[in-house]
Formats: structure tokens, C-alpha cells, sequence
């Protein structure tokens, strides 16, 4: 069970209480130590909040994917405020972060989406769908294991969001963490022919093999074929955005990412640690830079 620890209690408790709840965090596996402690001192930033707004219609469902090894696959859609199921409208494909699922994009107990993209459209944004699928813990690419999330994306997915009215023609690509690396690399795959823009916060992403999450990749080769390092031309002609807490443990990677583009991507980094809090700051102007990008 993890130990939960206020910032008060941090404070109040002085250096033991520190060391312990840094402690906590680490046996955790959630954050750094140096990240985890700063995080409870509120060093790393104010957390965002998902807005109390009235979103557009949702649907959801499942599919055995035969890309997947005939894995359970559940999506969701949501629709702008105001849009009918099957509108045809631009759509943005949310790929999720490890151990989350295609419901984390939404609602207001997570990360809300579908209330930032209905504050968006209320504000005078283009109005568009975002849809979200399961994607296991593979990282969002093809594994020797036979779980093809990166293929059940293209040639499932997109499908399905066609049938429901959706122009999967020229979409827009978002996630975070694991979906944010997902993001960059499935945009890079398809290329600007079939992605307007890519919007990707605290993307997991690695120098090097040896660095890298237990399961992430297959093997050293496998890495070498997926990572985005030394591939960002890949992405030319297609609008990027990425954003990276400067406490998040990707953000040394991610800022290496970003130089080796010749024209730098949009967003930056700021305080921010690898947190729901963070992403539901950046939400809104992740959401808008999409919503231009679609229009």
C-alpha cells in the first residue's frame, strides 16, 4: 500500500519526516527521490485542474484486436458540446501512459480531456473528437510477443473512428508519458501525409537501451529500430508540440529530443514532475494547439 504524506506533514516534521516520505515514494516506484521530495515541498509547480464544464457526448465500447493477439481492446470517444454522435469532425488520438487505459483520457477524476476540449470549443477553438483505445503496457509499438498495438492503431482503430462519421484522413496524435513516446513515434511512422500534428507531454524516452523501463522494449534491437533519437526529420511537416516537466525523470532525454529537431517544437519545460497534476496544467494548451492544428 503506498504511504500518502502532505506537504504540512513534510514540513512540519522536519528532516525524518522528509527522508521518510522520500522513502515512501521511492519503494513506491512512483517518483525520484530528489523529484518525489520536491513534488511534496510544492516546488515542482501547481497541479491543474480538470474544468467544471459539461462535456459533449461519449461513447465507448471494445473489440477483440486480431493485431493484438485477439486481446479485449476498449475504446472511447468524445465528441465536442453540441456535435451529434457521428459528426464528422477532425479527430485527435490520445495514446495512454503505462498502466492507464482509454478511460485515463477522460472524465474528472483523471486527466479530463474531453472537459478541457469542451472549454476549448466553448472559447472559440475549432471543435473536434478525441479518442483513446487500449494499448497494454507495450509501449506502442509492435512486440515479439505478438501485441501490436501500433498496427491495431492504423488498421483497427482509425477504421472504427471512420465508421463512427470520424476524418481519420489527416489526424491529430497526443499522450503522455509512454503515449507521449507512442505519440512522437506512430506520428513519425505515418508521417505528414496522414498526421496534421503530434502533442506529447513528458514522453518517455531513452538514450539508451541500458536505461531503459523493465519491458519497454524487447530487446537492444528492438530499441534501436523504435526509438525516435536521430529521427526527428520524420516528423517534418507535421506541427509538433512537447511538453516536459523540468523534475519529471524524462526531462534530461526529452531536452536532448527537442534539440536534435532543426525548427524547435512548441512547448518547453517548466517546473512539473511526472503527474496527473502536471499534465492537467499543460491540458489546455495542449488541447488548443490540436484544436489550431485541425483547422
Amino acid at each position: 500500500m503506498s504511504t500518502v504524506w502532505s506537504r504540512r506533514a513534510v514540513l512540519a516534521g522536519g528532516g525524518v519526516a522528509l527522508l521518510g516520505a522520500a522513502a515512501a515514494g521511492v519503494a513506491d516506484g512512483v517518483l525520484p527521490g530528489r523529484t518525489f521530495v520536491r513534488h511534496e515541498l510544492g516546488l515542482d509547480g501547481a497541479d491543474g485542474s480538470v474544468p467544471d464544464v459539461e462535456p459533449g457526448p461519449l461513447r465507448s465500447g471494445a473489440f477483440s484486436s486480431r493485431a493484438r493477439g485477439g486481446r479485449r481492446t476498449g475504446w472511447t470517444i468524445a465528441w465536442p458540446p453540441h456535435a451529434r454522435v457521428g459528426a464528422s469532425l477532425p479527430v485527435a488520438v490520445v495514446l495512454h501512459g503505462r498502466r492507464n487505459d482509454h478511460t485515463t483520457a477522460f472524465g474528472g477524476r483523471h486527466l479530463g480531456l474531453d472537459r478541457f476540449l469542451a472549454q476549448a470549443v466553448h472559447g472559440g477553438a475549432t471543435p473536434f473528437a478525441i479518442a483513446s483505445v487500449d494499448g497494454g503496457s507495450a509501449y506502442w509499438h509492435d512486440r515479439r510477443d505478438g501485441d501490436g498495438a501500433a498496427t491495431m492503431v492504423v488498421e483497427e482503430f482509425l477504421p472504427l473512428l471512420a465508421s463512427h462519421g470520424l476524418d481519420v484522413a489527416r489526424l491529430a496524435l497526443m499522450g503522455w508519458s509512454m503515449g507521449g513516446f507512442g505519440s512522437l513515434h506512430l506520428a513519425g511512422v505515418l508521417g505528414h501525409a496522414r498526421v496534421s500534428a503530434v502533442a506529447a507531454m513528458s514522453p518517455a524516452l531513452w538514450h539508451r537501451f541500458a536505461d531503459t523501463a523493465p519491458g519497454a522494449f524487447d530487446d537492444a534491437a528492438d530499441f534501436a529500430r523504435t526509438t525516435d533519437f536521430g529521427r526527428q526529420h520524420r516528423l517534418d511537416g507535421v506541427r509538433v508540440r512537447i511538453d516536459c516537466g523540468r523534475d519529471d525523470p524524462f526531462f534530461s532525454a526529452t531536452r536532448d529530443y527537442v534539440a536534435g529537431f532543426a525548427n524547435r517544437p512548441a512547448g518547453g519545460f517548466e517546473p512539473g514532475a511526472h503527474t496527473m497534476g502536471y499534465w492537467r496544467r499543460l491540458a489546455p494548451t495542449q488541447v488548443r494547439f490540436v484544436a489550431e492544428a485541425l483547422t
